[in-house]
């Protein structure tokens, strides 16, 4: 029998020509060990130390894929006795088998690791003003320690909305009052808080086709009737939205640059949806995707500037523009609903926790806001630059669009199928068939950000994509 208090012996192999991090690898291999039953429970795991000798790794590497180990329940620290091997592993399927794993398919994957090649909605890594970030984090948490034990604000700190405000007159044109802001943890809570409030259960709902599917999902969730509207050159084609659903209780529409294409709504367009909304009665829900990072000239104003902008929802978040990890966001409400988004931000889903609030309002305070996108734009049109020149050689007529490319594929090809190829070699594109509501209408290709695209890995994250796609 195996003395439970012997280091156990490991096979991990750790492959340094793959995209894949290496820590996200040594990490996998220990935890197929436990779940596959290799490791018994009880079992005392190598030392960070030898196992860091045995791979040529560093320490700190080992103890970040110990502490995942941990935070999954799957190991815990025995102090002297090591890290062992849980007694009982969590229970990951019901009694049945049926996985409980459904809903999170459609997020992009992995979860709270490194950022992949080519992945989506992720700011760039390497460029995270980390220490900066840490230093006002740190004095954010003291500051939050010694404050009032009472109920903060629902709609989030009073210095933080009024900083909000000023930023949004200078970068989006808008002229806001502060009250008239409420803080989200992000995109989704924001787009919770104006459904729930527009009371959309049972109306109906234009959406941009092609349009983000986690918002297309939102809508099925809350009950809402959807009415996909197609996009052009110019952005979605609001002719087409009365033709299909004169009656619509709101459109879900990103102006600033259109996710996934990145077409801004042309002037036109943006008159006849204001127009609409006006004479119809109907609300615009404002995604403002990527407003404040356009790479090609000056960003247009949001739609919740100037004329119209009692009929719009402004929801901003500042996942692409720091981190979606510090679960931040804003809504800036028009003057009628206000109350009403507020009534349900106070009741159901009110402001995130203060630490973070009180870290970005001096982050705001203090210019670094403003610098840090200078800095990210230029730094994103340089790597879309060079991905294009890669990308362009293996996958002819891939366009820019955002912070990122789409790379058109044949219609006989299947995307969905490529992708998870993908993902299993450590890049993550995304498919564009996956962003149609009517899939006899989709178009296929790949949606391949930049953001994450250095210098030490752009060749071979572009050459394994290359096999890929020229192997299927």
């Amino acid at each position: 029998m195996t003395d439970p208090n012997t280091p156990a012996v490991l096979s991990i192999q750790v492959d340094r020509t793959t995209a894949v991090p290496i820590g996200d690898q040594i990490h996998a291999n220990l935890r197929r060990a436990i779940v596959d039953g290799r490791l018994a429970p009880g079992q005392r795991l190598p030392s960070g130390r030898d196992l860091a000798v045995q791979l040529g790794v560093a320490r700190g590497t080992i103890r970040v894929a110990y502490d995942r180990l941990m935070a999954e329940n799957l190991v815990f620290g025995a102090g002297p006795a090591g890290t062992r091997v849980c007694a009982r592993l969590p229970i990951s399927r019901t009694d049945d088998g049926t996985s409980l794993d459904g809903p999170l398919a459609g997020f992009t994957r992995p979860y709270s690791s490194a950022p992949l090649p080519f992945q989506m909605g992720v700011p760039a890594q390497d460029a995270f003003p980390a220490k900066l970030w840490a230093r006002m984090r740190a004095r954010a948490a003291r500051a939050d320690a010694i404050a009032y034990t009472a109920y903060s604000d629902p709609r989030g700190e009073p210095a933080l909305r009024a900083h909000i405000a000023s930023h949004l007159a200078v970068s989006r044109r808008m002229q806001c009052h502060p009250d008239q802001i409420i803080v989200t943890s992000g995109y989704r809570h924001g787009l919770m808080i104006a459904l729930t409030a527009l009371r959309a259960h049972g109306r109906k709902a234009w959406i941009e086709e092609p349009g983000f599917p986690l918002a297309r999902r939102a809508l099925e969730l809350i009950g809402a009737v959807i009415e996909p509207v197609p996009v052009d050159a110019e952005g979605v084609r609001v002719e087409d939205g009365i033709a299909s659903a004169p009656d619509a209780l709101l459109a879900l529409v990103t102006p600033g640059q259109h996710a996934p294409l990145g077409v801004p709504l042309s002037s036109a367009r943006r008159h006849a949806l204001l127009d609409w909304a006006a004479a119809s009665g109907a609300w615009i829900i404002e995604d403002d995707y990527l407003g404040e990072l356009q790479l090609d000239g000056r960003a247009a104003p949001a739609l919740a500037a100037g004329a119209g902008a009692e009929r719009v929802i402004h929801i901003g978040a500042f996942s692409k523009t720091i981190s979606p990890a510090l679960g931040l966001g804003f809504v800036v409400a028009p003057l009628s609903v206000a109350e009403r988004l507020v009534e349900v931000s106070a009741v159901l889903a009110p402001a995130p926790n203060q630490t973070t609030q009180l870290a970005i309002t001096e982050f705001l305070a203090g210019g670094h806001f403003l610098r840090h996108l200078r800095q990210m734009k230029a730094l994103y049109a340089e790597r879309r630059s060079l991905a294009l020149q890669h990308v362009s050689e293996f996958l002819p007529g891939t366009l820019t669009a955002g912070l990122g490319l789409i790379a058109p594929l044949p219609q006989t090809a299947n995307d969905s199928t490529i992708v998870g190829i993908a993902r299993a070699r450590g890049l993550a594109p995304s498919a564009l068939s996956s962003w149609y509501l009517r899939r006899t209408h989709a178009q296929r290709g790949l949606l391949l950000s930049v953001t994450n695209l250095r210098l030490d890995n752009i060749d071979a994250a572009c050459a394994t994509l290359a096999k890929i796609v020229a192997s299927y």
